[in-house]
């Protein structure tokens, strides 16, 4: 491990070498990418230093408890300093071998979200409105932008489904935990005998993708338009400015008509059906290697439940790690960083033993 942290110093070295250089500064795309692998590292080898610094105490204070001739009080205070710069290496030993782990490409991404009432008919679809809202929140606590992508509203104010863009620092390496089957136990608003009810909401996080990650053959697409529609059935627009694009070789079709321009609707939807067709050439390739790293970050399987929301009892499950906390309003306010860190915590562990 530590011969590879040598590396990573020089590395980073070199990087802020490259910095400096004005042929580099002047090409935007390479000084972009070097800012970027340099913030990266940073933490990698400020950790490393601080390592290599509490190595040097523990030598020092070593090489005077060998010497002899110290006093007592003194001798009492480099017997601590011993102690003190053994404990902060094993910690520091511990963060650098979680800073070394493979990184998932996708962290540094914006994604895409899907939301989409499961069971439950009408109630689902109101819970799909108050988990967007959860995320719109916390997107805006972390600074992040949110962009609204298509939606499907109903006359109560839900969603039968919607997807939206959420554009930040890190916003897959958070939010791709969110991934999987929400459940939600509550007395719906229309129900008069108090009963409770369980419905179903699946949220899809999808990594942003770049053109140049998935090519798409114009040939392969069936685009189509009709006039938008809103709750109710009322027209947006009487311009057919809506699109549905069908991906032919696999059969996935995307509609937008949340613009009022048709270019903007493409656009839109040609953006998620990128994403869509990038999540599905990663999890073939992640199928290969499941039996190996079945706990891998990003590998989750969707059908399965991930989290409860229990109203009457005020807690929110998550079932992957046993966590249960009792404040469902402060997280259905966007208050969802207990939850995420626990969750990051856990996969790295899992990792972990998977590299041992």
């Amino acid at each position: 491990m530590f011969e590879q942290l040598k590396d990573v110093e020089l590395r980073y070295e070199e990087i802020a070498t490259e910095l400096m250089d004005p042929g580099v500064v002047s090409d935007q795309e390479q000084f972009k990418n070097l800012m970027k692998e340099h913030k990266q590292l940073t933490p990698v080898v400020e950790t490393y230093r601080a390592y290599c610094a509490a190595l040097d105490s523990e030598d020092e204070a070593r090489q005077l408890l060998d010497a002899g001739g110290l006093d007592k009080d003194f001798k009492a205070l480099v017997e601590e300093e011993l102690e003190a710069s053994r404990q902060k290496q094993e910690r520091l030993a511990e963060e650098l071998k979680v800073l070394l782990l493979p990184r998932d490409p996708n962290d540094d991404k914006n994604v895409i979200i899907e939301i989409r009432g499961g069971a439950g008919g009408e109630e689902a679809a109101l819970f799909a409105g108050v988990l967007t809202r959860m995320y719109s929140m916390y997107a805006e606590s972390r600074r992040w932008n949110i962009e609204i992508l298509s939606s499907n509203e109903t006359e109560l104010g839900g969603f039968k489904e919607i997807s939206f863009m959420v554009e930040g620092e890190g916003a897959y390496s958070r939010l791709k935990y969110e991934s999987g089957v929400h459940r939600v136990q509550r007395v719906p608003e229309t129900e008069t005998a108090g009963r409770i009810h369980t419905s179903t909401v699946t949220v899809a996080v999808l990594p942003e993708a770049e053109e140049v990650e998935v090519e798409i053959n114009p040939a392969d697409l069936q685009i189509d338009t009709y006039r938008s529609g809103g709750a109710g059935g009322q027209h947006v627009n009487n311009t057919e400015s809506a699109i549905r694009i069908t991906h032919l070789p696999t059969g996935l079709v995307v509609e937008c008509q949340d613009e009022r321009s048709q270019h903007k609707n493409r656009d839109k939807a040609m953006k998620v059906l990128r994403s869509r067709l990038y999540e599905r050439m990663q999890a073939e390739q992640n199928e290969a290697i499941a039996n190996d790293r079945k706990n891998q970050v990003g590998t989750g399987d969707r059908s399965e439940r991930i989290r409860t929301y229990n109203y009457p009892q005020g807690r929110v499950t998550d079932h992957r790690i046993g966590l249960t906390l009792y404040k469902i309003e402060q997280i259905l306010n966007g208050d969802l960083d207990e939850i995420i860190d626990a969750l990051i915590t856990f996969y790295r562990a899992e990792m972990l033993k998977a590299e041992d």
